[in-house]
């Protein structure tokens, strides 16, 4: 991320999104690396291909937001949408039957917490990213416009 051109809030958040997706990118490779292409053979194929695929997703999500690209906020809500879906598609019978075994500090519970934050914070993260001109890290006119 462009660091000093940014506001302060804005590199927390662009800190934070970066952090979680390391983090599912990590989750994602662990179990890539100890249980195969078979890793997630319990859930339904389609959930099966996104956590595969989310091993390179989360990588490119936190990349781009480091760089600072104003589609990186885009990206990692759209990222978080599917992981969630996928999370409580699979979980639901078992979240409906014993909701209180779900409020723990690892699993559906902080991935539903981070996506929420991802949600909220996208569009002025977005925005933020959108002021910074690529060429002279010099902050962009109000309109967007740049001089013929």
């Amino acid at each position: 991320m462009r660091g000093r051109a940014q506001p302060r809030w804005a590199r927390w958040v662009a800190a934070v999104y970066v952090i979680g997706f390391l983090e599912g990118a990590g989750s994602h490779a662990y179990d890539v690396l100890t249980g195969g292409l078979h890793a997630y053979g319990n859930w339904p194929l389609p959930s099966q291909l996104l956590f595969h695929a989310l091993l390179v997703l989360d990588l490119v999500a936190a990349v781009w937001v480091v760089l600072a690209w104003p589609t990186g906020p885009a990206l990692c809500s759209t990222v978080m949408a599917a992981d969630l879906t996928a999370n409580w598609w699979t979980n639901w019978t078992a979240v409906t039957r014993d909701p209180l075994a779900y409020l723990q500090p690892v699993g559906l519970t902080p991935i539903t917490l981070f996506g929420l934050f991802v949600f909220v914070t996208a569009t002025p993260l977005a925005r933020s990213f959108r002021l910074i001109d690529r060429s002279s890290n010099s902050p962009r006119p109000v309109s967007g416009r740049y001089p013929a």
